[in-house]
């Protein structure tokens, strides 16, 4: 009979740790390619012991376990060369494994011994945020933190990215930031696994890095007259208004920024933007602008200076373009990429080449003469022209030259590589014609559009939630895939004027384009995501990071019923009730809560929601006034009676 209970009992436990097993992403993110939950947990001792090699890459890495195990717990950390008794171990292998390249691991937990392994040290790195990821949120802590279960969970981790280029766009130019906050975003961005920095270090209102054989294109180029309200309705500054906002980087920033960058395993990509977008490099040298009267320009700051029309047509009304028919200008960018060359290791430079205004080059007679002595027979050809003898120069200092989807209209330059931007067809496009492509479309992955409803967000010109963003696929329906490197979402800063603002529209759309360019296409579901955002959303508010809610706010959908608006209301998460009012009053979870679409009553004047988890509010108030449904729908109201 004890037998008999001693094998039930064992086939009890074993069923029990069978069904505790699961591929599952757990709280990490991104997800990794194959998680599998077993059981138990491993607590961290009190004095805790690391086995890790003496690698000089490596250092930063152990640096930063050493701070997150001892900081908030308060324990003893000690690393060691060579320690088998040592119960966290991180292992380069000896022999490569093929399966997870350069940047892959593999994380043993058992309740015993915690084990890393990676071919390189780009791995343990990536390994060794997984294994953070693991812990309690409250190792986020800058000081000691109350809590008796620092345990990790027991579990076997495969894991390495889909793609080699899993980049960040950081716009420094139309807002500038400090040294401080570039390295405050290179290592937020690290700990998702990004290892692309795209730094627009120049634009029309300001260049930002430091060419010592160029000296006014800091001393002049980088600084313009402060404003504040909306960037692109401000009015021109005047003759005598004091040039107060700006900086740049001197080139000793720059290389303390790329050393910083490279201990987190993020290479950075220098942006020059030309020919367009160059008002403030014009502003340090008239001589490169075809256009008479360039010497009165003034770096910009914010006022309207392109016309945009429909259908994505444009023109300029200040000429902030590099004259392609001017030699000084290939003078001048020969000795700007000089020295942008030797500044930064990674293979490529980006030379914009986007938004580039030809109407000021189609009155333009050393244009016109060029063309006739080149052959071409319009202005993307001669951009096309201009890009060509731009790579050349490029080439010539050792490096690779990428542009903005523009760049191939009229003709691409030989080994040029694309990032399509404008949609997915530049990159498709590309593709097939055998060029290298990230991609970093609008539709996806501009972090600077906002991310709920206009009424409540900081205003831009179109919206882009975070549902939309998870649904990025680098690999475009049509692209050969061999020539995807990968994709990036990008950061405009022409309304984000400072670090509270910019985390807010970096995150967390960022979490999703991290997994879009990571984790397995078929690994990605958005309910499980939503999950591991939000124990995400607790680590930031440890860490004091800015981030958006916007994921809870409602979604007005406004249309005309017979000359009445009528209102549906939806979310973009699962589970979530929405409470509202009409009455001008603030809506709680005993107010009516939204379950069909709604009319006004005749003369209200707003409807007002919040959304509830549970019994918890997780929205925000918002108040929609219904002169902006009317205006939404196209129904006209007429104004009531005067007394």
């Amino acid at each position: 009979m004890k037998k008999y209970i001693l094998v039930i009992g064992c086939y009890f436990t074993a069923t029990f740790a069978i069904g505790q097993q699961s591929d599952s992403p757990l709280n990490i993110l991104p997800a990794p390619v194959k998680s599998v939950r077993t059981i138990g947990n491993f607590k961290v001792p009190k004095n805790i012991s690391i086995e890790a090699p003496s690698l000089v890459a490596l250092q930063p890495t152990l640096q930063f376990l050493k701070q997150r195990l001892s900081i908030p717990t308060g324990f003893n950390v000690l690393i060691k060369n060579q320690s088998s008794a040592a119960p966290i171990k991180l292992i380069l292998n000896k022999k490569a494994d093929p399966l997870i390249g350069k940047e892959g691991y593999h994380l043993s937990v058992t309740p015993s011994t915690v084990t890393l392994s990676a071919n390189e040290a780009a791995g343990l790195f990536y390994g060794v945020q997984s294994l953070v990821q693991l812990l309690p949120a409250a190792i986020e802590n800058s000081q000691v933190a109350s809590s008796n279960l620092w345990q990790i969970p027991c579990v076997e981790i495969t894991d390495y990215p889909r793609f080699g280029w899993r980049g960040l766009m950081f716009d420094v130019s139309r807002h500038f930031f400090t040294k401080q906050e570039v390295k405050d975003f290179i290592d937020q961005m690290a700990r998702y696994k990004f290892n692309l920095l795209h730094w627009h270090l120049t634009d029309d209102e300001g260049w930002r890095i430091e060419i010592k054989s160029l000296p006014a294109l800091t001393t002049k180029g980088s600084m313009r007259v402060d404003k504040t309200g909306y960037f692109g309705t401000f009015w021109p500054p005047l003759p005598n208004e004091p040039l107060n906002y700006g900086g740049f980087y001197t080139q000793e920033d720059i290389k303390e920024v790329v050393q910083y960058a490279k201990d987190r395993f993020v290479d950075i990509l220098p942006e020059i933007d030309v020919p367009g977008h160059s008002l403030a490099a014009i502003v340090a040298y008239p001589e490169l602008s075809g256009t008479a009267g360039a010497e009165n320009y003034r770096v910009r700051s914010g006022e309207k200076i392109m016309d945009w029309q429909k259908e994505g047509s444009f023109s300029a009304l200040v000429d902030n373009t590099l004259c392609p028919a001017n030699e000084k200008v290939y003078t001048f960018l020969d000795k700007v990429f000089t020295e942008v060359a030797t500044l930064f290791p990674f293979e490529y430079i980006h030379v914009g080449g986007d938004e580039c205004a030809k109407n000021f080059w189609e009155n333009n007679d050393a244009v016109k003469s060029l063309m006739k002595q080149e052959g071409l027979h319009s202005m993307h050809e001669v951009q096309s022209y201009f890009e060509k003898r731009v790579g050349k120069i490029i080439n010539s200092k050792g490096k690779k030259i990428i542009g903005w989807d523009e760049i191939l209209e009229g003709g691409l330059a030989e080994n040029a590589a694309v990032m399509s931007w404008r949609g997915e067809k530049g990159g498709i496009e590309a593709a097939n014609l055998k060029h290298e492509v990230v991609m970093s479309p609008t539709t996806f992955t501009y972090l600077d559009f906002m991310q709920g409803d206009a009424i409540i967000e900081p205003r831009v010109y179109a919206t882009l939630r975070l549902n939309k963003t998870y649904e990025f696929e680098p690999v475009p329906l049509g692209a050969d895939p061999k020539y995807i490197k990968g994709g990036q979402a990008n950061i405009w800063t022409e309304q984000i004027t400072n670090t509270r603002h910019l985390q807010y529209m970096t995150w967390p759309r960022a979490f999703a384009v991290a997994e879009s360019v990571w984790s397995p296409k078929e690994k990605k579901n958005w309910n499980n995501f939503v999950q591991r955002v939000e124990q995400q959303f607790k680590r930031y508010d440890i860490r004091e990071i800015n981030y958006a809610r916007s994921m809870y706010d409602p979604i007005f959908t406004c249309t005309n019923n017979n000359g009445e608006p009528l209102i549906s209301l939806s979310t973009e998460i699962e589970g979530l009730d929405i409470y509202y009012s009409f009455d001008n009053s603030f809506p709680d979870r005993f107010y009516p809560k939204y379950t069909s679409a709604l009319t006004p009553p005749k003369d209200a004047v707003q409807l007002r929601t919040i959304v509830y988890k549970g019994n918890q509010p997780i929205g925000r108030m918002i108040t929609m006034p219904i002169d902006e449904i009317n205006k939404r729908t196209g129904i006209k109201k007429p104004a009531p009676p005067e007394e």
